[in-house]
């Protein structure tokens, strides 16, 4: 008996320590809860009674050299439904068919589903979502925001780029200074019970947003405007796949125009500028199709530039010493290299002609033997000095980079071809920039459309820079190529870009697109003015023209027409 007493006794204690042990336990996790976690379940409470709406930021502003609004902002509403709220569930329904357009099955599933906000339709036009507010319906909330609007709908579209249903860029000056631009969202935040029903007697709070900083680019408006119109017109009259047209500041960089005919609306950018029908396209194909209608053809697509590019064989020859202005060649309409016949543009030759001479009459032969006399060492020496090998830097996505052979691949036939600019590819802005070193006493610019960042009040953010690389060519070599280049229109190849009381220097290219036997050519003329001081150069590409299709013939009278109308307007004489 004594023994069971004991015994008991025994697990008594155990039981009350044990007890003891969880009692301890439960105060120590309600310290650790209520003292060091205090701050973690506060804010856990406080998320559980909120609910949070953004605000979009307005978006910085693209603004043209003359001030000219390119991009802004339209104010546009996003419709969201609260279940808890709603009080009249078949009023709401009959409301979102009639203003948004839905169909009963889908308002009826964005109404009945239970989340704390179910977003219906975002970018809404505000009169629709001032008509929905006007209905005082419980549980449907109306949030002004923006949405990015095109001014010009078309104009420069694949130099603006456009924005997605976030507000963020995809293409164009839109992705590249996404940062400037951009600014910071707001929040709506408002109180509700358990049941998540707003209580009004708190109300709401708001953190207002931060609009992006305005973008003020050296794109001129009126002057990207006009190069359209010509671009379309020459388009047209040949019947061409594509027209670009580049015109810039060779001396610092700044881009006037950049023009990619056809161009596409910004406002519906997701619209196919095509005639075809596109209703039976894959997701694949309209993604393709997508993607062809926005790029930039002056910086994403390379080509051979044909006898544009004897600027650059012409340029390394004068700076190496291995030819001069006065030095005699020969043509009988070819130069045989290697085993290889080469054939001048002119099947019966020229005769014999300086170099001067040569470079007007765009005679094959003689910058052959050009790059033959600098040799593959020299030529590379110089297709790397004035980077011809890097990409120019604009800022612009997805410039593509130089197409060339390697070194260790190039013979004597290769190099001839090199020399008269086929059997490797550039961009077009590519060849701007080069040729704007050589004649713009041998600095190489970065090409480049932002000036500057502004605020709303006008206040300077930040002026941009862009690198410069001096002493591509000499002063010297820089001067003669102004002189080569002002015969060559004055009274060669170029010489339908010529204008009265003006001097311009320029060069004409046909080169042959891959494959040889398609028959389909690239026409181009490059020009600059005034010769002895260039503030304006331009170049003009005509994609597969039909009938005629010689760069002299076609792509020089237009580069004449634009200079005639838009060189008064900028002030530039001589």
């Amino acid at each position: 008996m004594k023994k069971n007493r004991t015994y008991h006794k025994k697990k008594t204690v155990i039981v009350f320590a044990a007890c003891i042990c969880m009692l301890l336990g439960l105060v120590g996790r309600m310290v650790y809860l209520m003292v060091f976690q205090s701050d973690y379940y506060a804010k856990k409470a406080e998320e559980l009674h909120e609910r949070e709406r953004d605000i979009k930021a307005a978006r910085g502003k693209i603004i043209d050299a003359n001030g000219t609004v390119l991009a802004a902002n339209k104010t546009v509403c996003t419709i969201s439904v609260i279940h808890s709220q709603i009080t009249d569930k078949d009023a709401v329904i009959a409301m979102l068919q009639k203003e948004l357009g839905l169909d009963e099955e889908t308002a009826r599933k964005r109404v009945e589903k239970v989340s704390s906000i179910e977003r219906v339709k975002t970018n809404v036009e505000k009169e629709v979502g001032d008509r929905i507010r006007n209905y005082g319906l419980d549980g449907v909330k109306v949030d002004e925001d923006f949405k990015r609007y095109y001014p010009y709908d078309t104009l420069a579209s694949k130099v603006l780029g456009f924005t997605g249903g976030d507000n963020q860029g995809i293409i164009g000056l839109e992705v590249m200074y996404e940062d400037v631009l951009k600014g910071i969202d707001g929040k709506i935040l408002t109180t509700t019970d358990a049941r998540g029903v707003e209580l009004d007697e708190i109300g709401e709070s708001r953190v207002d947003p931060v609009s992006g900083y305005n973008l003020h680019i050296s794109l001129d408006r009126n002057v990207q405007m006009y190069a359209e119109q010509a671009a379309k017109k020459v388009m047209e009259q040949k019947q061409a796949d594509a027209v670009s047209i580049l015109l810039m500041n060779p001396q610092n960089g700044e881009i006037l125009a950049m023009v990619n005919t056809p161009e596409f609306d910004l406002n519906e950018p997701f619209k196919l500028n095509t005639s075809e029908d596109t209703s039976g396209m894959t997701d694949k194909e309209k993604q393709d199709a997508w993607n062809g209608m926005w790029r930039n053809l002056c910086i994403n697509d390379t080509y051979e530039p044909g006898s544009t590019f004897k600027i650059i064989t012409a340029a390394a020859g004068l700076e190496e010493g291995v030819v001069t202005l006065n030095d005699t060649f020969s043509c009988p309409g070819y130069k045989v290299v290697e085993d290889r016949r080469i054939h001048c543009h002119k099947r019966t030759g020229h005769g014999g002609e300086t170099f001067l001479q040569g470079a007007m009459n765009s005679c094959n032969p003689v910058f052959i033997e050009v790059g033959l006399r600098l040799g593959v060492d020299n030529y590379y020496k110089y297709f790397k000095q004035f980077g011809l090998m890097e990409k120019t830097g604009i800022d612009l996505p997805g410039e593509a980079a130089t197409i060339m052979h390697q070194k260790k691949n190039v013979g004597q036939v290769e190099l001839a071809t090199i020399s008269f600019g086929q059997s490797f590819q550039i961009t077009p802005i590519q060849l701007a920039t080069t040729v704007s070193s050589i004649i713009n006493g041998g600095t190489r610019v970065t090409p480049h459309f932002g000036v500057e960042v502004r605020d709303d009040d006008g206040k300077l953010i930040e002026t941009l820079a862009y690198e410069k690389k001096k002493h591509i060519v000499s002063q010297e070599t820089s001067e003669t190529m102004q002189y080569i280049l002002e015969n060559v229109v004055s009274g060669g190849s170029g010489k339908n870009a010529y204008i009265e009381g003006r001097t311009i220097g320029g060069k004409t290219a046909t080169s042959q697109t891959l494959p040889r036997s398609a028959n389909r050519y690239i026409s181009s003329f490059l020009g600059f003015t005034p010769t002895d001081n260039p503030q304006v150069l331009g170049l003009i590409v005509i994609h597969d023209p039909q009938g005629v299709y010689y760069g002299g013939t076609i792509a020089a009278p237009v580069m004449k027409e634009i200079f005639e109308n838009i060189l008064p307007y900028l002030g530039v004489e001589g």
